[in-house]
């Protein structure tokens, strides 16, 4: 579980990367050289861990994240929207780290945590929605297991924070 976390924080590390023009060159080349060191990890928890902590560390270098909503209703997609249209244009797919928001504008970059237990993941808005009155934001199947307590329930408590450079 720990590995796939580390490999989508990374991935979300690169996505970033390739989003945001001020990047410098240096935290290009780190962001790479980090790239190759996880290619070549050992097995072992602590190894993991450190991973992680340096990836974190990568995501706070590109920016900050700035508290959007505490206590937010967060659901996610059934499979039947899957390979369908969004608004913004992109064909949903719920195996991505993505979120329908009502108003936040597509491409946003959003850190989404789970209260309960203290699990996040970073996606992107890519559609409007959840269209229920109480609920703030949709997330993809993918990255709402990855952060749920309970992989049998349809929603859970989060905050919101919005990436800022």
């Amino acid at each position: 579980m720990k590995k796939s976390i580390t490999l989508f924080l990374f991935l979300a590390i690169i996505s970033l990367v390739n989003s945001q023009s001020s990047i410098s060159e240096k935290q290009k080349a780190s962001i790479q050289k980090a790239s190759i060191q996880k290619d070549t990890l050992k097995k072992g928890k602590s190894t993991i861990e450190l991973e992680e902590n340096k990836i974190d560390s990568l995501i706070t270098s590109l920016g900050k994240f700035k508290i959007y909503k505490k206590e937010a209703h967060a659901s996610y997609y059934a499979d039947k929207f899957n390979g369908r249209k969004t608004a913004s244009g992109r064909k949903f797919d719920n195996n991505k780290y993505t979120a329908a928001h009502k108003k936040l504008p597509f491409g946003t970059k959003v850190k989404v945590t789970n209260e309960k237990n203290g699990k996040s993941v970073i996606v992107e808005i890519t559609d409007r929605g959840p269209f229920v009155k109480s609920r703030e934001i949709d997330l993809s199947k993918r990255a709402y297991m990855d952060i749920t307590s309970n992989k049998g329930s349809g929603g859970m408590l989060v905050t919101i924070e919005l990436l800022t450079n």
